[in-house]
């Protein structure tokens, strides 16, 4: 049972390429949504500012993925310090940056996985 459970907590198997491709699609996807987020609070931002940010919660979700809420909370917090400095922005407007990128990156994911499950029931 515990043998079980355990397998279900560890990181899933796959071998240093598959790390990188995750690696790369997870900070894509992160520095476009970290990019949205600051478009819609602040206005006209450059995208190479998104594109330092992204990279350190795919990092961080990657590489701590076994312990899950921790995981998150880690990765929220480098977010908000991430885009507060990069954007130099103060605290307040941080935090909403910060949860409109969450948001938004719900949203991207819970929109993807729709789409995979719909295209898994399609008939071949």
């Amino acid at each position: 049972m515990t043998a079980s459970v355990l397998a279900q907590v560890s990181p899933a198997a796959g071998g240093p390429l598959a790390y990188a491709g995750t690696f790369l699609l997870a900070a894509g996807v992160y520095s476009l949504t970290a990019h949205i987020a600051a478009r819609n609070v602040l206005g006209d931002v450059p995208i190479k500012r998104a594109l330092l940010v992204g990279p350190a919660p795919a990092a961080i979700s990657l590489l701590l993925q076994q312990y899950g809420p921790l995981a998150f909370v880690l990765a929220i917090a480098v977010d908000f310090v991430l885009i507060r400095y990069v954007y130099r922005i103060k605290a307040r407007t941080t935090a909403l940056v910060t949860f409109i990128h969450i948001v938004v990156s719900i949203l991207v994911l819970f929109i993807v996985l729709s789409a995979y499950r719909l295209a898994g029931t399609a008939p071949t």
